[in-house]
């Protein structure tokens, strides 16, 4: 059995339906809401947390899959899920970024629940910033993954295509997108490859004790991206640049004060190793990294 935490978010769709149609493990998938309808449909900043644990009602019933409502961030809520389960992917969402239990406890209640394998969501700043207080809790995580004595794959992905959802109300009704840093190109990478590259970790064997980077097959600015979002749907898009103050109080609104100062610094100033791309998604995967493009094609109707 493989649990599933975040299933409901970018990754954890596209890696529930490709264990499922893999067929070899049951799946047990893990969100703290209902299935949401829209591909790739960001998570709403703040949203509650749901019940500890029941089952999910309004989830699609697919075969292999079973839907457990728990929290991450409550080890506790988490133990009938990782009950029987063979391996964990744990993908932080919203505010666990921040803050919460000691991850200890949900490694802890892994191992007792005897899981294996753990295959972690981190993120390449934690790696390439290692003080940024804005990923301080992934480190933690991090740390207590390599000290829970679970085989673990740590996957460390640079911005994600689908942060451009953040653009799509403003696009469907202005055709415009609004952005810092218009011309800083950084090689985001498209969920779907991050939720392959977790399938194969979970699946297979030789990923044990590895941190994979993973990002995109070349840089691409904000500009580049809504001009690759206008070419999808065959209209003109107007991209805005905003001064980092705008942006700053844009961002504010719905993320912590130091996880928006991280995610400015790392979009306006980025290191080299932060603009660099990762052969690691092919290495993985036998094939190339997708492309913006590719994402913004499949993605269309969001900004229609």
């Amino acid at each position: 059995m493989i649990t599933v935490t975040g299933a409901t978010g970018n990754i954890g769709r596209t890696l529930v339906d490709l264990l499922a149609q893999a067929g070899e493990e049951e799946v047990v998938a893990v969100s703290r809401r209902d299935r949401p309808a829209t591909p790739d449909a960001p998570a709403v900043p703040g949203a509650p947390a749901a019940p500890a644990v029941s089952s999910a009602p309004t989830a699609p019933a697919v075969p292999g899959v079973r839907w457990i409502r728990a929290d991450a961030g409550n080890a506790e809520s988490m133990r009938p899920a990782l009950t029987g389960a063979r391996a964990l992917f744990l993908v932080l969402g919203g505010e666990l970024n921040a803050h919460g239990e000691s991850p200890t406890l949900l490694l802890d209640t892994a191992v007792s629940a005897g899981v294996e394998r753990v295959v972690l969501v981190s993120s390449q700043v934690s790696a390439t910033r290692p003080d940024a207080p804005s990923h301080a809790r992934l480190r933690a995580f991090e740390a207590a993954v390599r000290a829970s004595g679970l085989d673990f794959t740590i996957l460390r992905p640079g911005g994600f295509a689908s942060n451009a959802l953040a653009w799509a109300e403003t696009i469907r009704t202005r055709r415009t997108a609004f952005a810092p840093f218009a011309d800083t190109a950084l090689p985001v990478v498209d969920p779907a490859d991050i939720a392959a590259v977790a399938a194969a970790a979970l699946r297979e064997d030789g990923h044990g004790g590895r941190a994979y980077e993973l990002t995109g097959p070349a840089p691409i600015s904000p500009r580049e991206q809504v001009r690759a979002i206008a070419e999808a749907l065959a209209e003109e898009v107007t991209l805005v640049e905003l001064s980092r103050e705008e942006a700053h109080a844009a961002m504010t609104r719905f993320m912590p004060e130091e996880a928006v100062t991280g995610t400015l610094d790392v979009l306006g100033e980025p290191l080299a190793a932060e603009s660099k791309v990762s052969g690691d998604v092919e290495a993985v995967l036998g094939r190339p990294a997708g492309s913006f493009g590719g994402w913004a094609g499949r993605n269309a109707a969001a900004f229609k």
